[in-house]
């Protein structure tokens, strides 16, 4: 491509759309770049229930982001389907390059978002689609009546956990420690649903099975017990569920940009990172609160950012 956009912005979810739409609203030519579906994890979300401005009932990841999306191309913010590769982002103009093509852009604002992490037991590669799941939204519905088992004990363990409830027969919380780190409004939903157990202080050391997930041990970290977990005779197999937090997607600009030791970018309150034109936003960077609410407050500051530094070219 020839044409130098004065902005790119990678990914798009609640960050990146935001962005999208301020950067659009400002008159800038703006491109953004997604390798997947719009929204992120908040994509895989089916209930929110505290982004302002919501539907009060019945809002859920997907539709909230569709309206963003809209948002953002009314504006005119124009659209690629696309894996960066290989990023140059020192200069004036800043080259994103994939397979297929070259992308160029004065400012660049890197919204990739965070992925899963993964629960850290032998067999959870071996099993992953075959019982193993991160997502609640997408994977419910194949455990009707089964027993499932969550891994987790925040926010999102515990409300993917209740939302599991609608599906599965039985939904066990497995916890490493004594206390659950959920919002307290979000524990009691819990203790309240008879749905749910809880195995605390409890890590998951080994998933076996034949070709699907049927068995597990789970260690107690206090007492050193190991419990074997096996599926129900007439289930054939169970479904285990991780909510243990994300890892950013950072992998790319590792050595360029200045990052924590966990690969989230650190930037200013402004979104600035340590190479001029190049901001961060969202999940991607160092922040106290990863929600929808923030993610978008990100993307408006850093397209914001972007305008102002512009005025430079007028």
């Amino acid at each position: 491509m020839s044409k130098i956009y004065d902005v790119i912005i990678l990914g798009a979810g609640p960050a990146g759309l935001a962005a999208g739409l301020y950067a659009g609203r400002s008159r800038l030519s703006t491109l953004i770049i997604e390798k997947g579906q719009d929204g992120g994890q908040i994509a895989i979300t089916d209930e929110i229930e505290n982004y302002p401005g919501q539907i009060v009932e019945g809002e859920s990841g997907p539709s909230l982001i569709e309206r963003m999306t809209q948002q953002a191309e009314k504006f005119g913010a124009e659209r690629v389907s696309d894996t960066i590769k290989e990023v140059q982002l020192e200069g004036d103009v800043k080259v994103l390059k994939s397979e297929k093509a070259e992308y160029q852009a004065k400012n660049v604002i890197i919204a990739t978002g965070a992925h899963a992490r993964p629960i850290g037991c032998k067999g959870e590669k071996e099993y992953m689609g075959k019982g193993v799941s991160y997502c609640a939204t997408c994977d419910a519905n194949f455990f009707e009546d089964f027993e499932v088992y969550v891994v987790g004990g925040g926010d999102s363990a515990v409300e993917e956990a209740m939302y599991l409830t609608k599906f599965a027969r039985k939904v066990t919380i497995i916890h490493r420690r004594d206390e659950l780190r959920a919002a307290k409004s979000i524990q009691e939903k819990a203790f309240k649903n008879p749905k749910i157990e809880f195995f605390w202080d409890s890590v998951v050391e080994e998933l076996y099975g034949d070709d699907i997930l049927q068995g597990m041990t789970v260690k107690n970290v206090k007492t050193g017990e190991i419990r074997k977990v096996e599926a129900d005779p007439d289930d054939g197999m169970f479904g285990l569920f991780g909510f243990i937090g994300t890892v950013p997607n950072s992998d790319i600009f590792k050595g360029i940009i200045d990052m924590d030791e966990r690969g989230y970018i650190k930037t200013d309150e402004d979104m600035h990172t340590n190479i001029p034109g190049v901001y961060a936003a969202g999940d991607v960077r160092i922040k106290s609160l990863r929600q929808v609410v923030t993610a978008a407050a990100d993307g408006a500051i850093a397209a914001v950012q972007v305008e102002r530094s512009m005025s430079d070219y007028f």
